[in-house]
């Protein structure tokens, strides 16, 4: 009798009692804190956003397999889900509905489907839908709305500027960080997330606990969140050190803009990270020194996106060089 056909799916192959929907929903309930947050904080606003990039990821995802791919539709697994929330948390709320569509399109379309589905995609998918509206909507991109009083009411949010867009305007017309650091929020205010910015990524709190969520529940290990924020804040500390006038401490650096988030939930992808432990160390040290050189010497005021997605290019040459070793693969003993 013949025995059954063995078969082999794409790598990475490890054996856990978890199923992908299972994953996904755990990194949603982790950042479920976050959410509130921003409900909280932009009202209504935030609803919408985020309401429109869920749907919008999870209909294209629908349409594109039954009818383009012709394949089997995988909208219950979560991951179309998952590409929403993050998607909208990389977004300023209150941002037009039809550019939250087109980031949805570019998020599943291109980045996800286009390479294959979940498991296949190169890069991780709600930040190539954000690049790509940042590229081409800079000014609607960067129209950061700030906390009003009555935020549950439909009306035009007021918009200000983020820590960080406050700090790389204030240097570049000659100001000091003292000077500049009088219109900055409070340190309490980040940590609690009372300041503008994307959707998700104003508390710190809310996404450590999240973030510790996820490690305690094994959903990601510790390495690449703990490495990325460490090495920023080694090299801010340097920087800061030899000239506190012109340089933000680490502090600041940590608590505002993407970094946490990036660290925790975009980073962690466990399709576009790497699959060891070394392999995640030079990953999320790479991510740390693109973000920082970014921040402190580019265009932009935040570089997290950019830094997880040239990573994320680097994933397979990573893979290739940090290889576990094979089982049943020979091992030299040394006999003393």
């Amino acid at each position: 009798m013949d025995s059954p056909p063995i078969i082999i799916s794409a790598s990475p192959h490890v054996h856990s009692d978890k199923s992908v929907k299972n994953l996904m929903y755990d990194v949603i309930i982790a950042l479920v804190p976050a959410f509130l947050v921003s409900l909280y904080v932009f009202g209504i606003n935030a609803l919408i956003t985020t309401a429109f990039a869920v749907l919008s990821c999870i209909l294209f995802e629908y349409l594109i397999q039954k009818y383009l791919l012709k394949t089997n539709v995988t909208i219950s697994d979560g991951s179309a889900l998952l590409t929403g929330v993050l998607l909208a948390f990389n977004l300023p709320a209150g941002l037009p509905i039809w550019m939250v569509l087109v980031g949805s399109l570019v998020a599943i379309g291109i980045a996800k489907l286009s390479f294959g589905g979940l498991g296949f995609n190169v890069f991780n998918p709600a930040l190539v839908g954000r690049v790509f509206l940042l590229i081409c909507f800079p000014v609607q991109m960067t129209l950061w709305p700030t906390a009003v009083e009555n935020s549950w009411s439909i009306s035009d949010a007021v918009s200000g500027a983020t820590t960080l867009g406050i700090i790389k305007e204030g240097l570049q017309y000659g100001q000091t960080m003292t000077e500049i650091g009088m219109s900055l929020p409070s340190g309490l205010d980040m940590f609690l997330g009372i300041t503008g910015g994307s959707i998700g990524e104003m508390s710190a709190l809310a996404l450590l606990l999240g973030g510790f969520y996820l490690i305690v529940r094994k959903v990601i290990t510790w390495h690449i969140p703990v490495v990325i924020l460490a090495t920023m804040a080694v090299m801010t500390g340097i920087f800061w050190g030899i000239d506190p006038e012109h340089y933000a401490n680490p502090v600041i650096h940590i608590l505002s803009g993407g970094a946490i988030l990036g660290a925790f939930f975009m980073a962690t992808d466990l399709v576009t990270s790497p699959v060891t432990k070394k392999g995640m160390v030079i990953f999320a040290m790479g991510i740390a020194l693109i973000t920082v050189v970014i921040r402190l010497f580019g265009a932009y005021p935040e570089g997290v996106s950019f830094a997880i997605l040239i990573m994320n290019a680097f994933v397979p040459l990573i893979n290739r060089y940090f290889k576990p070793r094979r089982f049943g693969s020979k091992i030299k003993v040394k006999i003393v």
